[in-house]
């Protein structure tokens, strides 16, 4: 189902790049109340970071930040405080090496990655089995997010989830963030990725982890690497076992799990966002009778931002996803 967005962007901020640039650089969040991190040991003995926010037997969130953020980016945290105060809790999931400290293993996250919130959200099910479950995914997290509903199916027990900004076709982004000023945006990316994996080397000597330190020296040196299709080529698709950067990018796409998909999901994309193109967006003929689309012809990247007054930014998503959530809770109660 296609839907008519109510966004409309503040004028002082009528760019796709000012959308999209102004919350990451000229916004602080302080940490909502009812605040706590808790460290998680997985399955293959590494961990994963979890900070939770509000107590009590609210319904709980789970949130996925983008590529190379964390739960303290200030969309993460502005929407944490925004569903305590429509009476939800959040657990804001921090991926592998993202949460200031490196993982202990040479795997980081990536688009396709889906086994790190399965295995929080067993873990979240196994400690409270009737508490209702929803989840929110922002760009890369977005996409990790499509693709786990649309593997899963049926299987899961989610009230609704909502996916923002999402890179649906991994491929056509990687060229879009070659062009034009959009390549800004890719080089401070790469620079935070190849910072991201040289820690990860340095922390891997420190705790004597030679075996996981092999494979990332193996991967040689990273300075020259200009692209995505270089980086996921090089890092992403040898670390993780996939044949190539095109296999990496044909199976982790997660426009084509669209159908799969049976959890009430509100997609949100913005007709204008710098990292993609209009031919990135699926028609309505690709998803499930379960997922809404609301395509804004603006808002940038992960932007969204409005308001009459300059410099006085209202941030329509920390609206627009908690009454979501609010209008799928009740149904479920209601059902």
């Amino acid at each position: 189902m296609s839907i008519q967005s109510t966004f409309k962007p503040a004028w002082w901020l009528n760019n796709q790049h000012l959308q999209t640039i102004y919350p990451s650089l000229f916004r602080s969040v302080p940490n909502p109340p009812d605040y706590f991190r808790e460290r998680l040991t997985t399955p293959d003995d590494d961990f994963i970071d979890v900070d939770f926010c509000g107590t009590g037997p609210k319904p709980l969130i789970m949130l996925l930040h983008g590529l190379t953020g964390s739960s303290q980016s200030g969309y993460i945290k502005g929407l944490q405080t925004a569903l305590l105060k429509k009476g939800f809790r959040s657990a804001a999931l921090n991926f592998r090496g993202c949460s200031g400290q490196s993982n202990n293993s040479a795997r980081c996250y990536h688009s396709g990655e889906t086994e790190d919130i399965h295995f929080l959200y067993q873990t979240l099910r196994e400690r409270e089995p009737h508490t209702p479950l929803g989840a929110a995914g922002f760009s890369l997290g977005g996409n990790v997010l499509l693709k786990w509903l649309g593997e899963q199916g049926d299987s899961l027990n989610l009230f609704g989830a909502v996916a923002v900004s999402v890179p649906l076709l991994l491929g056509h982004c990687a060229t879009k963030l070659d062009q034009g000023m959009s390549r800004l945006y890719r080089k401070n990316l790469l620079k935070e990725l190849k910072e991201y994996m040289s820690k990860k080397e340095q922390h891997l000597e420190r705790i004597g982890r030679h075996g996981e330190l092999n494979r990332i020296r193996q991967l040689g040196d990273l300075s020259n690497i200009r692209s995505f299709w270089q980086y996921d080529d090089r890092v992403v698709a040898r670390l993780h076992g996939f044949k190539d950067v095109n296999d990496y990018y044909q199976r982790s796409s997660s426009r084509q799990f669209l159908k799969s998909i049976t959890v009430p999901v509100l997609l949100i994309q913005a007709e204008d966002d710098p990292f993609m193109t209009q031919e990135v967006l699926p028609a309505l003929n690709e998803v499930s009778a379960t997922v809404e689309l609301e395509f804004t012809p603006k808002g940038g990247h992960v932007g969204f931002v409005s308001g009459r007054l300059p410099l006085r930014p209202v941030f329509w998503l920390e609206t627009r996803i908690p009454n979501f959530f609010d209008e799928k809770f009740k149904q479920s109660e209601n059902g």
